[in-house]
């Protein structure tokens, strides 16, 4: 039984990383499209900024497709073992 368990909450705690992944990837569209719709209106904020934050909402996206790939690779492997 404790077995039975484990594996319960292995696939409840994998759908809250994939979650939690998707949210990150779907967060870091938005601000890059933001940034991409809205780049002739930055005003007040400076150039430096502006890259900034595409900078960081890329890391964001790269880091969450990572998770997403690595999660996928752990769920494959959990289930061929």
């Amino acid at each position: 039984q404790p077995h039975i368990h484990n594996l319960f909450m292995n696939d409840k705690l994998y759908k809250m990383l994939k979650s939690s992944a998707k949210a990150d990837v779907a967060k870091a569209k938005l601000s890059l499209d933001l940034l991409d719709n809205h780049a002739v209106g930055i005003g007040d904020h400076s150039t430096k900024d502006f890259y900034d934050n595409a900078e960081e909402a890329l890391a964001l996206l790269a880091d969450a497709y990572d998770r997403l790939d690595a999660l996928e690779r752990y769920n494959d492997e959990r289930n061929n073992s």
